[in-house]
């Protein structure tokens, strides 16, 4: 056998070799088949603080086109709107899947506003106290004629908060690292006001009196651990 024939026999093995080591390094173990059953409608509470949902008419915080799109890639969704006795009106938007995949990245409000005929500006990263631990979040301010929304949100890849792309594959390969396949959610709040640093303002308010409203391990899960460890 030639040397050129050597090589591609070798080259061929390594290649089989290769597939067959990445597939049993594939994790198998889904995170959330390791901890209690999530319900979105029942980790975030309907009224807190002075907070309560306006049930007086539908939220539709998406186009139906998006919605449908996203109910293929997540497991549950949940849209709701509150209000408290000053009048603020905060909108929440939170999306959940039991088996985090990049599929979910380019559902991120930067993309998916965009896809609805948004202007997008002002990202920035900020930070939300939630009692025993600072979440980073994003900024943005979203703009349809003369509609302007600033949105808060975070991404949590298991128990651990990831921002950015590269954040959310750092986290999947923590957890895939152990065999484990991780679940994902998606917070998102926003509001409808010109002001967006007073907006801002009433975003953390929101949020931290609802993260103080929401206990034990589902706390963990909608606003990551203060540790980054999870399971």
């Amino acid at each position: 056998m030639t040397a050129a024939r050597w090589k591609s026999v070798l080259v061929a093995v390594l290649a089989v070799l290769a597939a067959l080591a990445a597939n049993a390094l594939r994790p198998t173990q889904h995170l959330a088949d390791m901890r209690p059953k999530l319900e979105l409608a029942q980790l975030f509470p309907g009224s807190f603080a002075g907070w309560s949902e306006d049930t007086r008419g539908p939220v539709q915080l998406v186009s139906p086109d998006q919605q449908a799109v996203l109910n293929k890639i997540y497991n549950q969704t949940l849209s709701r709107t509150y209000v408290n006795s000053a009048g603020d009106r905060v909108m929440l938007s939170v999306a959940y899947g039991g088996d985090q995949s990049d599929g979910t990245r380019a559902h991120r409000p930067d993309v998916c506003y965009p896809a609805q005929g948004f202007q997008v500006r002002g990202d920035r990263t900020s930070t939300v106290s939630v009692g025993t631990h600072q979440v980073p979040s994003r900024l943005l301010v979203a703009q349809q004629g003369s509609r302007i929304e600033p949105i808060t949100y975070w991404m949590v890849v298991g128990e651990r908060v990831a921002l950015s792309g590269t954040e959310q594959k750092m986290a999947q390969l923590t957890y895939s690292a152990r065999g484990i396949i991780p679940d994902g959610m998606l917070v998102r709040v926003s509001t409808i006001d010109a002001d967006t640093e007073r907006a801002y303002g009433i975003h953390r308010k929101f949020i931290e009196e609802m993260a103080m409203a929401v206990q034990g391990e589902n706390r963990a899960r909608a606003f990551g651990n203060p540790s980054g460890a999870g399971r």
